[in-house]
Order: structure tokens, then sequence, then C-alpha cells
């Protein structure tokens, strides 16, 4: 803690936000007094936190107490001096600090969001290996309502008038939300967030912020911090931002794009590059097992039912599993580079992901890959997004039908466990069965008076 409570200390902070992820990915903890939190050295949660859904209810009563302990007993959290975050947005001097969570012998808890991708990174560790990453989190800015049926809407610009048509990678686009973003840039550079390209994307008011390549359980943290940030820079500005995975009707979705590669720790080298700068085996073991295992681990890159609105032929979303070099139509992207440089863009999972779980599931299909040998389809030059049907390299259509082949899986048991699969599944049908008991806005239209 000492580190810690230097920082604390030398920052004049007088309120800490202890906070963990749950399985959506929402901030879940306690404010404390920083003396307070000084002297208890961490927090305690009940164990039913991370079984809530997005609705705050929890699953079912038989699975939930076959997880848990029946008198739904309290975990330890930990704070990580590593992923300490100052709060510029708060009217007293204020820091979030990220939590591990363990049970009351020492051991980290299965279904903590932030531990699946720890136990994934120590697989590379075991090999001597360091994954590399790079998000991009694309994100839409839409008017303030509180009408839940009403369409959403671009906000209101500097001009004066909300944004029309698409003004894909538009300077005078971005700059009609400058003050927005001016904030948005000072208060990551005052949390430490390595944010780099801001971009104007297809939709109105769509934009994406690139995160600089660097290691993944910090960068986890980073989008973690960043999604709330965002958040508050656009509620002081009478906006909305939204990382739902398609918010927005015949407007394109919204991604988590992951860059990823793996570096040899003893020689700096890339692994995904030979001697003679050309593809390695392993590179090609990564993308199988992407392609192999993205279907069984689906539900951690695309956990909503709104997920899967995204994913249609035709449209700058991937339906496939396909590779290629620079083929923005392939859910697995090949971007030009130089031999060290050489990466993979996972274009699979969406923006409304937990990015602890998405990062993990990317991580660990390559990962499987390598230990067993796999080989890709043959890369693709030509485009891969117009059909699911004619597609070899198939993913789940629907959030139900990812559920089950995720109960299914084999790999996702072995090498995440049993608890969590079991939980993350069960949050997930809670919240879809949820979902099935509202009655849209289509339906209204278009059956109300025809059936």
């Amino acid at each position: 803690m000492d580190k810690l409570i230097a920082f604390l200390k030398d920052n004049k902070i007088t309120e800490v936000e202890c906070v963990i992820s749950d399985m959506t990915g929402i901030a879940r903890g306690k404010i404390a007094p920083v003396d307070k939190f000084i002297d208890e050295k961490g927090m305690r949660l009940p164990e039913s936190v991370l079984l809530q859904t997005v609705t705050g209810d929890y699953i079912n009563d038989e699975v939930f107490y076959s997880l848990l302990d029946d008198a739904d007993i309290d975990f330890v959290c930990v704070p990580d001096d590593s992923a300490v975050f100052m709060l510029p947005w708060t009217v007293e001097a204020t820091a979030q600090v990220i939590h591990d969570c363990y049970d009351r012998m020492g051991n980290p808890i299965e279904l903590s969001p932030r531990n699946v991708l720890k136990k994934v990174l120590k697989l590379y560790e075991d090999k001597g290996w360091e994954p590399v990453i790079a998000p991009e989190m694309e994100f839409y800015l839409t008017k303030r309502s509180d009408d839940h049926d009403l369409p959403l809407k671009p906000p209101i610009g500097r001009s004066g008038r909300p944004e029309a048509g698409r003004q894909s990678f538009s300077i005078d686009a971005a700059n009609e939300y400058d003050p927005l973003f001016e904030d948005m840039y000072d208060w990551c550079e005052a949390q430490g967030l390595d944010i780099d390209t801001l971009i104007h994307e297809d939709g109105p008011a769509q934009m994406e912020i690139n995160f600089s390549h660097g290691n993944p359980l910090a960068l986890a943290d980073q989008v973690f911090v960043f999604k709330r940030t965002l958040r508050e820079a656009a509620l002081k500005h009478d906006v909305c931002a939204t990382f739902m995975a398609k918010p927005v009707t015949d407007e394109p979705g919204s991604a988590m794009h992951i860059h990823q590669s793996i570096v040899d720790k003893k020689t700096g080298k890339n692994i995904f590059t030979k001697e003679d700068g050309t593809q390695s085996q392993l590179f090609l073991n990564y993308i199988a097992g992407l392609q192999t295992y993205i279907p069984e681990l689906l539900p951690l890159m695309a956990p909503n039912a709104n997920s899967f609105r995204r994913f249609l032929p035709g449209t700058s979303a991937p339906v496939n599993l396909e590779w290629g070099i620079e083929n923005r139509t392939c859910g697995l992207r090949i971007p030009e580079s130089s031999p060290q440089n050489r990466r993979i863009e996972n274009r699979i999972p969406g923006a409304d992901a937990n990015c602890y779980l998405a990062i993990a599931a990317s991580l660990l299909c390559g990962f499987i890959g390598i230990e067993r040998n796999l080989r890709p389809s043959t890369p693709v030059s030509g485009r891969a997004n117009e059909s699911r049907t004619n597609n070899e390299n198939y993913l789940p259509v629907t959030l139900e039908e990812a559920l089950m082949a995720m109960q299914e899986s084999e790999a996702g048991v072995e090498y995440l466990g049993q608890s969590f699969i079991t939980a993350f599944v069960a949050v997930k049908q809670a919240e879809l069965e949820n979902f099935r008991r509202v009655v849209s806005s289509w339906e209204r239209e278009f059956l109300l008076l025809t059936v």
C-alpha cells in the first residue's frame, strides 16, 4: 500500500472510489473517505455482485447457490496500486482504484472478469511470451432523452445543427463537438489514459478513439475507465455517449477492434515473424485458434441481444471469421506493417463487450490455436462479408445460439473454469429472458392493426 498511500497524499485525495468490474463491465464498489480507505486497505463486497445482470436482477436460485455460499458471504477486494486513476470531473479530489477479488483464503475469485484476463495472461507468461494489444473503441454521441421508445438522434453541434448524412473521417464533423473532446482529452491525460487518434466514423456523431499499444491488463483497465470518462464528459456538455453495439437503426454498429501480437520476453521479437521477416507458423496457428474458438466464446465479445444486430451481411461489421491482408470485410484483418509489428486485428468484438473478457477471449483463442498447432483457412482477398450461409467460418447469429455454444465449450471450461462459464452464461440467459418480455416499437407499428 505504500506506493498507493503516497499517491493519495501527494494528490491531496479526500475520497476514494473502490471499484471492480462486474460481468457487464459496470463499475461496482464503494466510495470511502481516504483515511478509512487507507485504514482498511481494501473493501469487502458480497459474492452476488458478480452474478448481477445489467438490469440489476440476479440469476435463478438453483444456479446462484450452486456457485456461491448459501449465506452470500463477502469476498475480499484488494487495491491494485498500478490501477489508480484521478477523477477530474468530481468536486472533491477523488481517485478511482481498481481492485482484485479474492476469497478468504487468498485465492482469486474465478468469476471476476479482471481475474479471468489475468488467468489468460498467465498462460503466456509461462511460455515466456508477452501479448501486446491496441484497442479501438467506437461510440455514438446522442441527444439526451428520457423516452426509451424514441429513436436516438445526433446532438446539436457548434453550428447549431445536428449531423446529416455519412461523415466518415470528416474533420469538420468531428470538430462540431470540440468542447466535449477537449474535456475528454484533458481528463484522459490527467488519468494517464494513453489514447491516440480521434476519428469520425460512418454513423451520425459516431466516433472512434484508438489506444496506443501496450500491456493487455493495463489497457483493459484504461478502456474500463475511458468509458466512464467519456460519459462524464458528454453529460457535462448535455449530450450522451453510448457504447451500445447497434444503437441507431440503419446506421453502422460500434466495435471494439483489438489489435494483437506476441513478443518473446527474452529476445523482444515478435513471434508472429520469422528471422527472414516472413510470417511464422505460430502466426498461422494463432489465426486458426481465433477461427476455431471465437464461435465457442463469442458471448464474451458480443454479450447482449443488441450485439447481434451489428452482425449484418453487406455492412462494415464482420459476419465471418475469414482472414486477409488489409481486408476489412474479414473478421480477422491483417494490417500492413513492418515484420516486427506484424499483428492481427480482431474485428468481431462489439464496443458493448466487457473489455477484460473480450481481450481475454481473443488472446485465449489464439493461444489455444498455438497449443494445438491448428491450421487456418486460406486468406481472402475479395469481399468476405456478403453472406453468412455460404461461409464455412461461421458465427452464431443470435445470443441464444452463442450461449448454447459457450455452455458446451470444452475449451472454455478447460481454460476459464466451469464456474465462470456457468456463471457468465446464466447472467446472460437471465438478461435474454428479460429482453424477450419487452414488446418493441416495431411490433406495435407493424403488427398492432394488421395481424
